[in-house]
């Protein structure tokens, strides 16, 4: 099974992310939405939605504009190549799915934790990884932990992969309570409780007694990081 990790890494701002650097493609060549979109064998509004980041390209895609002079690489890295086209990067990308990564530190409060605008850099995993496990990619999202109250499971700065697809104990879950986002280890003790845990020793457990819990969300389980399942 293929191991790496590809990441495509985009600048702070939303402006700078794939679907802007999309649209600036289809600017520079000249071409309406609708017209690129047909190049590309998709719809007006799938168009729309790649350049805005609603949705991200696949290699079919890819491989279609490619052939109308798109710069690929400049799409997907943000830097130009000195060749017009870049089927390494292409052949790269065939059989993965896309992973949007996130800033949850802007996201922490009460407001939309997986806004477009907050998306840091793509990763794309092979497709069989999803497949051999029963993860659907679409509820898979990656956030950047903060912190060492996770200890060696989740190391400061360490990426992470969030299966929001599962949010029921036990496991580790990227969690929010009272507008802040934790990644803690939770597990249900008799009586209905949860008990949350910082795999660092110097951190102390916290009880979450039944009728506590409803100022506790479970955005959903750690699934994987670079190398390693939870």
């Amino acid at each position: 099974m293929i191991s790496i990790w590809i990441s495509v890494k985009s600048e702070n701002s939303f402006l700078t992310n794939i679907g802007e650097r999309l649209r600036q493609e289809r600017t520079r060549l000249g071409m309406s939405q609708e017209d690129f979109g047909a190049h590309g064998g998709v719809k007006k509004v799938a168009q729309s939605n790649y350049e805005t980041g609603k949705r991200h390209p696949d290699t079919a895609y890819l491989e279609r504009i490619m052939q109308i002079g798109v710069d690929v690489h400049f799409v997907l890295y943000g830097s130009r190549l000195d060749i017009p086209t870049s089927s390494e990067t292409l052949d790269a990308l065939q059989g993965t799915e896309p992973v949007p990564m996130y800033d949850i530190e802007a996201a922490a409060g009460a407001g939309r934790l997986f806004d477009v605008e907050l998306i840091q850099s793509t990763f794309y995993l092979p497709a069989e990884l999803f497949e051999a496990e029963g993860v659907d990619p679409a509820q898979v999202v990656g956030v950047t932990a903060r912190g060492d109250s996770m200890g060696d499971t989740i190391r400061d700065q360490e990426q992470v992969l969030v299966n929001r697809a599962r949010r029921s104990p036990d496991g580790v879950f990227l969690l929010r309570m009272d507008g802040e986002l934790r990644l803690k280890r939770v597990q249900r003790v008799a009586g209905g409780a949860w008990i949350l845990i910082s795999d660092n020793p110097a951190y102390e457990r916290e009880m979450i007694k039944p009728e506590d819990l409803g100022n506790v969300e479970i955005i959903g389980q750690c699934w994987r990081k670079v190398g390693r399942v939870f």
